[in-house]
Parts: structure tokens; C-alpha cells; sequence
């Protein structure tokens, strides 16, 4: 290589002798060079220095900002402990990285450097311009590098602290592999941390070989021009080096082997975990790989003595060909010419693990299986024996009605409910009633733009106020709710509780409560609004421990910063007994305090007695279901847990989850948050389950034994929907629990498509959600509370016909500490393939496309009304299976709400359509289903509306719809004469008059109204449908909207 001299720092080219223009040279510049003299004579500025001091400080404060207030927080809620163990984990292991791989490399550095300057060795002459950046740098080189590379290393490692604390801590599983004979726990705790350890020595001695050559090459230990030479220190190095590296990949290889039980696979069965190949081809080609790298490693290591590289170069090429075509082109010659031949009977011992694994990952290895040549006739009486689910079907569907809930519930424009309700059950009059509940939350995005300031919004409107609750199988006569639980203050069934809620999922970011106006009684909060007080509103003081105290200056100061907001540092109303309530979502709480579990998408309320004691007000909670998972459990299933749990309700939210692909899964904790305080209450949920026992042993004490959970609370507990979403969905595949059938894939089914939903055209329809309802399965004694869904077939089948029926046991009892025996018992009722009861597709196309349902259907959608259809609900009842679908009708414009109007249903072929439940299911079931329901007892009944003069507008009288061809009944209601034009327009005229009345408030002329709009429509389809007085099915009245409560809207 040519010298450059200049390049070496010689001297620079004359311009005239390298055939320059002839100018003669620029004088050069003087440079002042900048000495540590003249940086100590600015620190002496003392401008300078108060700078410098203000920027430290505010950096400093700003990071207290963030850390401080957490420390606060976590303080409060009694969890220091979760905190500091993360913090004390998260960044020792970030420390442990970082002096791994940074000290270890500058160790090999500092080696290879010293090993080549004792020898006197200098910098390659041809290399001499990298000489200043070396030695004229050399803590650039030897401390920055290591470092730098050191940081990313202690980042992994951070980024693993869950897996680290558990394999410190792991419990015993208690149950082994099929192929190794290892606990669960090896592979769940100890091989995550065996892979996190092999990868950092890989990528430690990968970069110490890369970085040690280029030293020895810079200093003449490496040569390659014009005879190539390596010096015998430079070679014992690097020898050594690949060896360690081939003995490091040895064991890599050897783990990986353990690994295999666990994989995902993307083969034409589905199935995951070792198969016949990885078994029987795979995992020997690894072993003999694994043993094949020690072999390298000792030739390598002679090879460093020795001074030949022959046999080591010759036993890397033996393992780099090895891998490539053993470990590669041999599994798949086992596979396309011993497996594919014989596919089913190699196949199926390893088939039968992975569907053993994920019935017992999955929690579903006792299932009650029954097979059901459910009927599609329909006759009289024959509902008489399953009243226990007929009274307890649920006619509001707490996914429509929350509009109805606040029109007529919410009281002022700062209260809301969420947009999906909850269904729980309750002890009303001695009853277990299903029961639709909703939160009044705080709902500041609504109020008045004039309302809307930081004193408002952050210490006046602080919090909601009370539930509503209402009769799940039954509505008022005309449409509303039937609440068993409302206003405000809240009345009801429920007795004293504390109402107020300061914790929720519609909270604002941040209140400050607690500290009342300056004459220290005086509140300064709205509690809840009051037209019989002075000012309309009744005011209190939180006298919770909600929040950290931003009573003093340093508190103040950081909570100003986090929350970027100077009101909340200068404003009066903050004083020494003000709290700050910030992270109020119950879900983001419980993430906080228990950052090792998976949460379900949907907490749900209940105003529950948490103490036991009857002397003290029951407490509204939020109840949240945690998971613990992993996806390391052998042979088990891979699921994509967001994707799988998403449907037709779910939308775009969001799951609290530690990763996205697991393969088992406990519903381990159930945490409670309490509404008022924010307390976050963690109960051991499942006893038996090894990863809840490993963190409890990481966080002792943070989790309360089952025994601790009150009779009332357990009472109000359920199977969580997440849970029973994965197992429906791996149960429409492993419901086949033989793998020789299986493995035909012969029998699959699928949870089908919403059909209620609306989307674009080409567009998928979203899964069907799964429904609570309270119903008696084949085999049960007495109905429970359940989650339920149906299957249809699945793979290429285009039939939508049923394919199954399943259903878990929902209901927890309600003996302290204790769990209903039969609670979280999953029974699959399987129908014959040749089964011709319809899917949930097929039973929405039967009721759309019935005629005389289709044209009451297209009365209520017109002039100004529309129809929104409820959940379809499936009911084992009568021998067969029932669907019923709640029909409401809401204002196209306007102020709109759903009121419950009718109730279609569906058995078979035949379909019923009626105002009642009680009516539709006589309409099928020859004129008298022998059912009780819900609804029977509000069939005529015409309920006041709060705050009005008169009664509600009466529902309409819809005859029975006859089987599609039988002869129309005769009519229940006289036919008016007269010709189709006129009757329409006396119901136009009926229409415009009733929505006159609304808006006049006068509901005795709205009434009236109603009932001749009821009388010319189904005068109107008589005419229609050309039959005259021959028909008895008139159409449901206009969806016009029903007036709302006093205070509906202010």
C-alpha cells in the first residue's frame, strides 16, 4: 500500500510544485487553541454558574416530576413494595447487562492491546492515520465502545426482568412434558433466562472476535500482504475465542431442542409443539449439531497451540454443511417421504400431546359433553317444564340501551353511562334477578363550553354519582326500562351505599378533592344536583385517602409540572387538605399494581357488602379479571389473545395484556377496585395456579387469600369473558379429543359471524359476542347464571346450520371465601351433522324475511322512526333450541334512544313477533308455550313516567304470525273500514300529533295519539296484505321517542 505522507501528519503539498496556479499560499489563521484555563475562568462567570445551577435544578425537579409522583402514588395505594421491586429489578438487571457486556469487553480489548504493546508492537505503518484516533483517543476506544454496546445489552436485559423474578421464584407445575420428563416449570420459568443468558455470551464473544482482530490487525499481529502471517498471541486469541464460540452454540443448539415442544408451527394440521419431524428428525440432527460444535471447539483450541488451522477450518466446514443439509434437507426428507405417506398413524401420538396440553393450558380438561337431536317442532305446552330459563330471558340488550339510560337517568349533561352496560345478578324480593347496571360516571365533554374552566373541571365536577339498574327479562308497557334502581339521590333495592363515584372508566385526568372552600366548612365539590336546596346543588368534601396530598409546596410544585398546569400551583383552591386523584381507570390501576397479568377488556360494577358487616354501607366496586399466561407451555396452542377476544362488542378497545401470542392461561386474580377510594384489592383467585404462586412469592403479601372474599362480593363474581372467548374458539377444533379423528378434521366447527351487525358490503362481519343469561343446560339440576355461544361448521362448509351449544357455569354463590361447587364447569351440547336447526345467520334471515314480520318491520322504519334489533339469543329449551331477539325502535333525528317495542322468536321454521316475550312464544308454540317469562306480569300495564301527569303511551297488541302458508288467524282487534289511503293518512296524522304532544309535554295527548296510530297501522297492513279482516298481524307503532325523565336534559 502507498504511503500518504500528509496523511500520516506529514507536511502539507506546496500548491506551485504539485502544478498549482502559481498564487502563492494564504497566510493560515492563527488558532487560539481553547484551554482547561479558559473553561475555569467561565465557570467563575457567576452568571455562568447560576445558569448552569437552574438548569440542574429544573432538570432535576422535572425528573421528580415523573419519578416522585409515582413513588406518591404508589405510596398511597399501599403497593411501595410492587414498585421498588420493578424499579430495584428493572435496573439491576439493566446494571448486570451493562457490566457484563461492557466489562467483559473491555477486558478482551485491554487483553488483545496489551497482548500486541508488550510484544512492542506499533501501529501498522499503512495504517498510521487511524493512529490519532486510537492512541490519541484511547478512552474513546476502550470505555466508550464497551459502554455503548454495553447499553443495548443491559436494555435486553431490563426488558426480561419478569421472566428473571420468575425463574428466581418458580413453582413446581407438578406435571411433566411427554418427550423430556421436565416440570412445566422448566420450560415456563428456566428456559426463557437459559436463552436470555446463551445469547448474551454469543453476542459478547462475537464482538470481543470482531473487535480483538481488528486490534491485532492495527498492530501487526494480523497480516495479509505481501505473505499472509498471524502472530502465535494473536492466534491463541482468536483460537480460543472461536472456540468458546462454537462450544456456546453447542449449547444453544442443545436448548433449542426443549424449545421445539413449545414452537408454533404453520403445518397443514394446525398444530403446534413437535410433531413425528421434529421428534424423530429434527431433535437428533440437533443433538449431533450440539455435539458436533464441541468437536470444533477442541479442534479450534489445539489449533491456537498448535499453529494450524487445517483441522478446525475442516470441522467448521463439516458443521456449517451439517446444518445446512442434515439439519435441513434431512428433516425434510423424513417428512415428505416417511410422514406424508403415512401421515395419520406417525402423526397421531404426537397429535394426542397437543390436544392433552391445551385442554390442560387452557383450564378445560373436565367438560360435560352431550349429544342432542335437538327438535325444530313446536307444540302447545311444550315450554312447561323449562320456566327456570324462560323467566329470566333478557329483553334489554346492555349494548343498545345505554342511549335510554341517559335520556331518562342521566339527570344533568355532566353525568354519563357507558356505552355498553353490564349484566349482573341480584337478590331482589327474595329473587336472583338478572339485572342491567350502568355507572352515572362524570361526563365534562358534554357540559356547557361556559361550564368549562380549570375550577370547574378540576375541583368542583370531580365525580359521578350512584348506579341505575334495571329488570333484564322485562320492560315497561311502553318500552322503558324497568328500573329497580334509580335517581338520584338513588333509590331502589339497594339499599345504603356509598354512591359517590370518583374511580371509573369515564373519570377526568385529574381532581383535587378533599380540601374544603377557605372557611374550612364549606365544600366546594358538586355532589349531586338538588332543586329543593339554595343554587340547585348540594355540595360536599371527599373524606376518602384517594390520592396523594398536594397540601405542600414540593408536592404542588411536582403535580403542577407532571400535569403542565400552573392553576393547580397558584390556585386558592388547592390548600393543605387537598388530595390529587389521577389515574382513575379501574383497569389502569390494577395494570399498576399487578404489572405481571393479563386483564380482561370489560370491568364491570357491583355495589356489593365488602366487610360482611350489614352496619356499614355497601361500597360500589369495579371488578376487573386478571389472567396469568405464558407461551411456553409444551405441545399447547398458540392464540393470539387480542384477536381472538375481539367481536361484534369489543371494538377497537384495547387489553391490558404482558404478550401477544400465549398458550396457557389462569384466571388466577379477581381484583376489586373500589369507586370511592380507588382502593385496589388483589384476590387469589385460582390456588392451584404455579405462576400466581411464583408472584406471590415476588410480591408477598399483595395478593389476599380466596377465603378473604366476602359473601356478597363472591356472589357478584362470574366467569370472565375473555377466558370463555379462547375456549370456545379452541374448543370449535378440540371438542374432538381423539387424535385419529382429530386428525380428519372431519368435525370442526365455528363460532359464527353477528349477525345483527351492519357493516359495508364485502366487508367481514365481526365474531358474535358470547351472552350471560340464566338458563338450565342437559344435566343441570336447577338453571345458573351462564356464559353462553353456539358453534356452526366450520372449514369450507358454507351451512350455517347449528353445530353446538356451549355454555360455562357463571355463578360463583354466595358463602364467604368459598366458590360454588360446579362454578367454571364448560358442557358443549353437540348436534348431529344431519341437524336442521338453524344457525344464527339462518334464523335472522327467517325472522327478516317472514312477511308479515318484513312489513311491520318496514312500517316502524318509516317517517322518521328506525329499528335497531337487540342481541339474538339461543335458549336449550322445549327439547330444542330457541332464539329471541328484543326488537326497539328510536328517533331517526333528533334525540334519539331505543324503547323496547317487540320480541321476535324463533324455534325451528316458525317465528314469532309480538309486544310481549310471553305472546311471541305462544304465537309459536300452538297458541300456548306453557311458558312463564318475565314479561308476562307488564303485558297491558301503563306505567307513569317520573315527573309527568299522565301514563305512558300503551304498547301495541300484535296478533300471532302464522306458520309461512297456514291460513291467517281471525282478528283480535275490530277492522276499521275504509280505504288503505285514508287509514295512512289518519296515522300520519297520529304520528304528527303524538310528536306535537312530546314536545309539549302533554303525555295524556301523547297517549291518545299512540293508541290511534297503534289502531290505523294495523288496520293498514290488513289492507296491505289484501286479506282484508282476514288478518290478524298488525304492524308496531312508529318508533316515536318516549319523553324523558324530569331533569333528563338541563
Amino acid at each position: 500500500m502507498t504511503n500518504i505522507p500528509w496523511f500520516d501528519g506529514g507536511p502539507t503539498p506546496d500548491p506551485e510544485s504539485q502544478g498549482g496556479s502559481g498564487r502563492p499560499p494564504r497566510t493560515p489563521r492563527q488558532q487560539v487553541p481553547f484551554s482547561a484555563d479558559d473553561m475555569v475562568k467561565g465557570l467563575k462567570n457567576p452568571f455562568t454558574l447560576l445558569l448552569i445551577v437552574v438548569g440542574l435544578f429544573a432538570a432535576f425537579v422535572y425528573a421528580m416530576s415523573s419519578v416522585w409522583t409515582k413513588v406518591l402514588w404508589f405510596n398511597q395505594l399501599d403497593y411501595a413494595s410492587v414498585f421498588w421491586t420493578q424499579v430495584i429489578a428493572m435496573g439491576g438487571l439493566f446494571l448486570l447487562g451493562l457490566a457484563l457486556q461492557a466489562g467483559s469487553l473491555w477486558a478482551y480489548m485491554h487483553f488483545s492491546y496489551q497482548a500486541m504493546v508488550k510484544k512492542g508492537a506499533k501501529l501498522n505503518s499503512d495504517l498510521g492515520g487511524y493512529k490519532n484516533l486510537i492512541e490519541g483517543r484511547p478512552a474513546l476506544i476502550f470505555i466508550g465502545v464497551p459502554i455503548l454496546l454495553g447499553l443495548s445489552t443491559g436494555t435486553s436485559f431490563m426488558s426480561q426482568w419478569r421472566d428473571v423474578l420468575l425463574w428466581w421464584n418458580q413453582a413446581s407445575f407438578g406435571e411433566t412434558d411427554p418427550i423430556f420428563g421436565h416440570d412445566i416449570a422448566f420450560f415456563v420459568f428456566t428456559l426463557p433466562v437459559l436463552n436470555l443468558f446463551i445469547s448474551y455470551l454469543l453476542q459478547f464473544l462475537v464482538l470481543g472476535l470482531i473487535v480483538g482482530v481488528i486490534i491485532h490487525y492495527l498492530y501487526g499481529g494480523i497480516v495479509l500482504f505481501p505473505k499472509p502471517r498471524v502472530q502465535k498471541v494473536t492466534r491463541v486469541q482468536v483460537g480460543l475465542t472461536a472456540g468458546a464460540i462454537a462450544l456456546v452454540y453447542g449449547a444453544k443448539m442443545w436448548v433449542e431442542r426443549y424449545s421445539l415442544l413449545a414452537q408454533k408451527n404453520n403445518n397443514a394440521l394446525g398444530v403446534d409443539g413437535a410433531l413425528y419431524r421434529e421428534i424423530n428428525a429434527q431433535l437428533p440432527v440437533q443433538t449431533i449439531l450440539a455435539i458436533t460444535c464441541v468437536i470444533v471447539a477442541v479442534m479450534f483450541v489445539i489449533a491456537a497451540f498448535k499453529g494450524t488451522w487445517k483441522l478446525p477450518t475442516a470441522a467448521l466446514v463439516v458443521l456449517i454443511a451439517s446444518q445446512l443439509v442434515v439439519g435441513g434437507i434431512y428433516p425434510s426428507l423424513i417428512q415428505q417421504f416417511k410422514v406424508v405417506p403415512n401421515a395419520q398413524a406417525l402423526e397421531s401420538p404426537y397429535i394426542q400431546h397437543n390436544i392433552d396440553a391445551t385442554l390442560k393450558a387452557y383450564g378445560m380438561e373436565k367438560i360435560d359433553y352431550t349429544t342432542s337431536n335437538a327438535t325444530t317442532t313446536a307444540t302447545a305446552g311444550q315450554l312447561r317444564h323449562d320456566s327456570e330459563s324462560t323467566t329470566q330471558i333478557r329483553l334489554l340488550d346492555p349494548n343498545i340501551v345505554s342511549p335510554t339510560f341517559r335520556q331518562l337517568q342521566q339527570n344533568r349533561l355532566y353525568y354519563t353511562f357507558a356505552d355498553q352496560l353490564s349484566v349482573d345478578r341480584y337478590q331482589i324480593d327474595g329473587e336472583l334477578r338478572d339485572t342491567v347496571i350502568a355507572v352515572r360516571e362524570l361526563n365534562q365533554k358534554d357540559s356547557a363550553s361556559e361550564q368549562r374552566n380549570w375550577v370547574n373541571d378540576h375541583t368542583v365536577y370531580t365525580h359521578g354519582f350512584g348506579v341505575v339498574t334495571a329488570y333484564g327479562n322485562t320492560a315497561n308497557a311502553d318500552g322503558r326500562p324497568t328500573f329497580s334502581e334509580h335517581s338520584i339521590p338513588s333509590q331502589g333495592f339497594l339499599g345504603d351505599y356509598e354512591p359517590r363515584v370518583y374511580f371509573g372508566e369515564n373519570m377526568p385526568d385529574y381532581s383535587i378533592v378533599g380540601g374544603p372552600k377557605s372557611d374550612g366548612k364549606t365544600g366546594q365539590e358538586l355532589d349531586y344536583p338538588d332543586d329543593k336546596v339554595e343554587g340547585g346543588q348540594v355540595k360536599t368534601t371527599y373524606q376518602g385517602d384517594g390520592g396523594p396530598s398536594v397540601g405542600n409546596f414540593w408536592n404542588k410544585l411536582l403535580y403542577a409540572i407532571k400535569f403542565r398546569s400552573t392553576d393547580l400551583f397558584f390556585s386558592d383552591q388547592v390548600n393543605t387538605k387537598s388530595q390529587i386523584l389521577y389515574d382513575r381507570n379501574p383497569a389502569d390501576r390494577v395494570a399498576a399494581v399487578a404489572p405481571y397479568l393479563t386483564l380482561d377488556r370489560k370491568p364491570y360494577p357491583a355495589v356489593v357488602d365488602m366487610d360482611g358487616d350489614p352496619k356499614t354501607p355497601k361500597r360500589l366496586v369495579w371488578i376487573v379479571d386478571g389472567y396469568t399466561t405464558s407461551n411456553a407451555y409444551p405441545y399447547a396452542q398458540h392464540e393470539a389473545i387480542e384477536d381472538v377476544t375481539a367481536d361484534s362488542t369489543t371494538g377497537g378497545a384495547m387489553m391490558h395484556t404482558t404478550r401477544e401470542e400465549i398458550n396457557y392461561i389462569r384466571n388466577s386474580v379477581k381484583a376489586i377496585v373500589d369507586a370511592y377510594d380507588g382502593k385496589v384489592t388483589l384476590y387469589q383467585w385460582d390456588e392451584k395456579d404455579p405462576i400466581l404462586s411464583s408472584w406471590m412469592g415476588i410480591f408477598p403479601g399483595k395478593v389476599k387469600p380466596l377465603s378473604d372474599i366476602s359473601g356478597d362480593l363472591m356472589a357478584h363474581l362470574r366467569y370472565p369473558e375473555d377466558l370463555f372467548k379462547l375456549q370456545r374458539n379452541l374448543l370449535a377444533t378440540y371438542h374432538v379429543t381423539e387424535a385419529a379423528d382429530f386428525y380428519t378434521g372431519g368435525d370442526r366447527w365455528k363460532v359464527p359471524d353477528d349477525p345483527t351487525v351492519n357493516v359495508v358490503e364485502g366487508a367481514k362481519l365481526p365474531t358474535q359476542p358470547p351472552y350471560y343469561l340464566t338458563l338450565k343446560m342437559p344435566g343441570q339440576e336447577s338453571a345458573q347464571f351462564s356464559l353462553t355461544s353456539v358453534y356452526v361448521p366450520g372449514g369450507s362448509s358454507k351451512r350455517e346450520a347449528m353445530a353446538g351449544y356451549i355454555a360455562v357455569d357463571s355463578e360463583t354463590g354466595n358463602q364467604k371465601g368459598k366458590k360454588r361447587e360446579g362454578y367454571g364447569t364448560i358442557r358443549v351440547m353437540a348436534l348431529p351433522s344431519s341437524t336442521t336447526v338453524p344457525g344464527p345467520g339462518q334464523v335472522q334471515n327467517n325472522l327478516s324475511s317472514n312477511p308479515e314480520v318484513s312489513k311491520s318491520l318496514n312500517l316502524m322504519n318509516q317517517r322518521g322512526s328506525e329499528v335497531v334489533r337487540g342481541n339474538l339469543l339461543t335458549l336449550p329449551v322445549g327439547g330444542g333450541l330457541l332464539y329471541v331477539q328484543p326488537v326497539y325502535v328510536q328517533s331517526s333525528s333528533g334525540t334519539a334512544f331505543p324503547l323496547l317495542r317487540s320480541v321476535l322468536v324463533g324455534f325451528g321454521d316458525k317465528v314469532g313477533f309480538a309486544p310481549t316475550l310471553a305472546e311471541a312464544l305462544d304465537q309459536v308454540f300452538g297458541g300456548n308455550a306453557g311458558a312463564e317469562t318475565g314479561d308476562q306480569s307488564n303485558v297491558g300495564k301503563s306505567d307513569e313516567l317520573p315527573g309527568t301527569d299522565g301514563p305512558a303511551p300503551s304498547a301495541p297488541v300484535v296478533g300471532n304470525t302464522p306458520e309461512p302458508g297456514a291460513p291467517l288467524p281471525a282478528p283480535a282487534v275490530p277492522a276499521p273500514s275504509g280505504d288503505l289511503k285514508q287509514v295512512l293518512q289518519e296515522a300520519k296524522q297520529a304520528m304528527d300529533d303524538s310528536a306535537k304532544a312530546m314536545r309539549e309535554g302533554n303525555w295524556t295527548s301523547y297517549g291518545e295519539a299512540q293508541k290511534r296510530l297503534q289502531t290505523a297501522l294495523e288496520q293498514a297492513v290488513r289492507l296491505q296484505s289484501g286479506e282484508g279482516t282476514n288478518s290478524n298481524q298488525p304492524a308496531v307503532p312508529k318508533g316515536t321517542t318516549a319523553p324523558t325523565a324530569e331533569g333528563g336534559q338541563k
